[in-house]
């Protein structure tokens, strides 16, 4: 029976699959862009110049390239039989709600949604193989 846990964040998710006593770890990077709006206007006095910010369209582009970084993911769990989802945000819940929504049959599969902290792929291997109780 093939276990996946899967910590993920916005940049990376590190998918680990148990199968018996083998283990296989899986970086997929994520191509969604990271947000920062710039300082303000481009002079101190009143009815300046100023930056405008296209929230609009950095929300949009933002939302297709998560679905892109989920899609991707989820390619890799059909032959998972149990799942269960790590993460320091609230990414792995939208995983969760995305599978949900789009693939119901490998959301079915998901045991859990844990919240975790940042760490290595050693300690995420550790994680995974804990909570399957695997040693």
């Amino acid at each position: 029976m093939k276990k996946t846990g899967i910590w993920l964040d916005r940049k990376k998710a590190l998918l680990v699959n148990l199968e018996g006593l083998n283990e296989n770890l899986l970086t997929i990077k994520s191509e969604v862009e990271d947000y920062r709006i710039s300082g303000g206007s481009g002079t101190r006095f009143k009815g300046g110049p100023q930056d405008v910010v296209q929230d609009s369209k950095y929300l949009e582009r933002r939302k297709h390239q998560l679905k892109n970084y989920f899609k991707d993911i989820a390619s890799k769990l059909h032959k998972s039989h149990e799942i269960v989802l790590f993460g320091p945000a609230d990414t792995n819940e939208k995983f969760y709600k995305y599978l949900q929504t789009k693939h119901h049959s490998i959301g079915q599969k998901v045991k859990d949604v844990i919240k975790a902290d940042s760490m290595t792929s050693n300690q995420v291997v550790a994680l995974i193989k804990n909570y399957f109780d695997i040693h």
